[in-house]
């Protein structure tokens, strides 16, 4: 990375000065900006910085991590917790979920610093007039009106979260309902976000930091019974760099603790609906924060 940046909030003293640390991350919107902004604090904070952002899949971004070829991505604890350490069940609390997830990782030579409220999950979501007319806010709301015209809830999801059971199958388990085959579209995952704001499907699987919900005017379903896992966005540093540079939790924490669903629905929209270059729009949010400046 060549950002010409200095300290603003971050990296007073320049504490990284004299390292040379790779930052990666997989290679969705998302988790590209947060690859960039964890790249340019790096660079604010002194030291030499390797872009190795996306790489596509999420194993061969957190193996580069665990073997040493990078020093630090964001990762989410859902992903971890239940892709790479293998549980079946989430845990509802995020904060005992990271928790966990820290503690089985540091045994392979990953550590885990304090999560943000950023929580890129699962919904349900559905235009503004069809929640208006059928006055829908939860979930439960949406097991209740299936129960009542099930003609009327249609679905649009993707194949993967029709048959995951921490997407649709269990999500109609833990709300009882029973949706009848017929009901259910199956499509990727561009298209769902389309289908629901013209109302197509009534309601459409999508991921709660999407940058569409915004833009499409959708108004998101909330999981009242906490069914979906907490996909908590949180520093996954290679363990022997953090020792090296122990400063590193210092520089990331600021910017870690500013990030929730309503920042990244805001950086995410930017990329995906307005068309802006992933690393600008990173570099931008951290200069409009003051957490680094401009040279």
């Amino acid at each position: 990375m060549t950002d010409d940046v200095l300290p603003g909030s971050v990296g007073q003293g320049r504490p990284l000065k004299g390292a040379d640390l790779t930052v990666t991350s997989k290679d969705f919107t998302e988790n590209l900006i947060l690859g960039a902004v964890m790249g340019i604090a790096f660079q604010a904070a002194g030291a030499e910085v390797l872009d190795r952002t996306g790489v596509q899949g999420s194993f061969g971004a957190r193996e580069a991590v665990r073997s040493g070829d990078a020093d630090a991505m964001y990762e989410y604890t859902g992903t971890a917790w239940i892709t790479y350490q293998g549980n079946s069940t989430p845990i509802t609390d995020p904060r005992r979920q990271w928790e966990e997830v820290r503690d089985a990782d540091l045994r392979n030579g990953l550590s885990w610093l304090p999560p943000s409220a950023l929580n890129n999950t699962y919904a349900l979501a559905l235009n503004r007039a069809n929640s208006t007319a059928y006055g829908t806010k939860t979930l439960s709301d949406v097991a209740v009106l299936a129960a009542e015209e099930p003609k009327a809830v249609t679905l649009c999801v993707e194949s993967e979260f029709a048959n995951r059971a921490d997407g649709l199958p269990g999500m109609q388990k833990a709300y009882g309902m029973s949706l009848p085959t017929g009901n259910i579209t199956l499509m990727d995952s561009g298209i769902i976000y389309t289908q629901a704001a013209n109302g197509s499907c009534l309601f459409g699987e999508v991921y709660t930091t999407d940058g569409r919900i915004a833009s499409m005017k959708l108004a998101v379903m909330e999981d009242d019974r906490k069914f979906f896992p907490n996909y908590n966005a949180a520093p996954e540093i290679n363990s022997a760099a953090l020792k090296e540079w122990p400063e590193i939790a210092d520089v990331l924490a600021p910017i870690t603790k500013r990030l929730n669903n309503d920042v990244a629905r805001e950086l995410n929209a930017r990329v995906d609906v307005d068309g802006e270059d992933p690393h600008r729009v990173a570099l931008e949010w951290m200069v409009a924060e003051g957490f680094v400046r401009e040279g």
